[in-house]
């Protein structure tokens, strides 16, 4: 199996190349006949590679792919989830280089989607054709790669639930998590769940001059900055009522075993530039990324940012605001939470208004279980040393639905870093990780089929 990754190596990364050149930016409708392109490249990928099926599946937003090779009916089915859609680009100003002309450099590749989640589920596609090829599939395959992960998964759902005897199978494999380190393999074992969503605060009925009107009604961007800093006090903790009540405390033994993991905070500060950190009192650095909620501001505009000036008091403010949440926390009751009072806060003189947008549940894999003890041996195997097991700060929302609907637990094998990009300029996957998941996922396929 090495010897086939070795002599189709060059391949394998010219095909994701052309992949990560195909700008499938879900969240904007300018892209959309990209996306689905990126769509049928997997479709047809996942073909050539010897699925018996590969077909396009309409949805009322972006496609969904799905591909199957059933071998043996009474062998167990592994079902693997990925995303083709991408973050926006945006700022294209602090890019190296365009973000859709994917570059080798260093060992990496830097492009939009280069480890999220592109050349991350692109290596099961080639992990598939490698046991295909060398006739070493031990179990049934099936691949749901989506085109929507980016904005929420709004209908994935729906697919699932329409097509549950589509999708049967006995376990999901996802790579879109990362590990510590090249030479520290990790198993991500929980994942934070997600409430995002857009507020507006207006003033007056229409911009205003800042020399007439200034300091005599009320300035929504002052205001609206004014209600984001309120969201926390002073130890950063978010001041929402009952925010916490929901919130799974882990014991003393557990923060333990988390304090465990390899890490270092003086590495963590270099990777980002910075010379300190910040976030809840009381927590460690590992613990507020990952089983803390938090509240961000992820965007946040209003009035005249053009050139030069423009002496303008501005009718509207707006931001991006994203929850992410942990386990016993519901979405949609944080998002409740949030809507009653933030309009509650809101000073006399303006109104607001809020507008959810996306939403997921957190959720943790047992570690005592088969898929676990698989996936622990596979990366155990590939890496020569046992993988610790970690808990994610992200969120694919999409997990705790599939538990949900198909009573399916969810393996997180990923291969990206967290010094990766995502979503950030100059976002970029390592040869070693992409080569490195190639070789590893046909070993879960053979362990827990065994």
């Amino acid at each position: 199996m090495k010897n086939y990754i070795e002599q189709h190596k060059e391949r394998f990364l010219a095909e994701l190349l052309d992949l990560l050149r195909i700008p499938s930016v879900s969240a904007d409708s300018k892209y959309k006949e990209d996306v689905r392109k990126a769509a049928e490249f997997v479709c047809e990928k996942i073909k050539v590679a010897g699925a018996d099926v590969a077909e396009i599946c309409e949805t009322a937003g972006h496609p969904i792919v799905f591909g199957e090779k059933i071998i043996d009916k009474s062998l167990p089915t592994i079902l693997v989830y990925g995303h083709y859609d991408v973050q926006p680009a945006d700022p294209l100003n602090l890019w190296d280089s365009p973000p859709f002309e994917p570059v080798v450099k260093d060992g990496k590749i830097y492009a939009r989607g280069a480890c999220d989640d592109k050349g991350q589920f692109y290596m099961h596609i080639k992990a598939f054709e490698t046991m295909m090829a060398t006739n070493t599939l031990p179990c049934n395959v099936k691949f749901m790669i989506e085109g929507e992960e980016e904005v929420g998964s709004d209908n994935l759902g729906l697919f699932v639930k329409e097509n549950k005897s589509k999708l049967a199978a006995d376990v999901i494999l996802i790579s879109d998590t990362a590990i510590i380190a090249n030479d520290i393999p990790s198993i991500d074992v929980g994942l934070r769940g997600l409430s995002y969503l857009e507020v507006e605060v207006t003033g007056a009925n229409r911009d205003l001059h800042s020399g007439v009107y200034g300091g005599a009604v009320a300035n929504p961007i002052n205001v609206l900055s004014k209600m984001i800093a309120s969201l926390h006090d002073e130890n950063n903790r978010i001041t929402i009522p009952n925010f916490y009540d929901d919130v799974l405390e882990l014991s003393p033994a557990q923060r333990e075993a988390m304090a465990a993991t390899p890490f270092s905070l003086d590495e963590y500060q270099k990777d980002l530039g910075i010379n300190d950190v910040r976030g809840e009192l009381g927590y460690t650095t590992l613990e507020r990324a990952s089983i803390r909620p938090t509240l961000d501001a992820n965007g946040i505009w209003g009035g005249y940012i053009g050139e030069g000036a423009k002496t303008v008091l501005p009718s509207k403010a707006y931001a991006k605001i994203s929850m992410r949440l942990v386990p016993n926390q519901k979405s949609e009751k944080i998002t409740e939470m949030f809507t009653k009072h933030f309009e509650a806060i809101a000073p006399a003189g303006v109104s607001v208004k809020v507008r959810p947008h996306h939403g997921g549940e957190p959720y943790v894999t047992p570690t005592d279980s088969k898929e676990y003890r698989a996936a622990e041996r596979a990366m155990e195997e590939a890496f020569g040393k046992k993988p610790v097991p970690t808990r994610g700060g992200g969120s694919i929302p999409i997990v705790a639905l599939f538990e949900k609907e198909l009573g399916l637990k969810t393996i997180l094998m990923g291969f990206g870093l967290d010094s990766d990009a995502i979503h950030s300029p100059n976002e970029h996957y390592g040869l070693f990780n992409f080569y490195k998941g190639i070789e590893t996922i046909p070993l879960f396929f053979k362990y827990y089929s065994e």
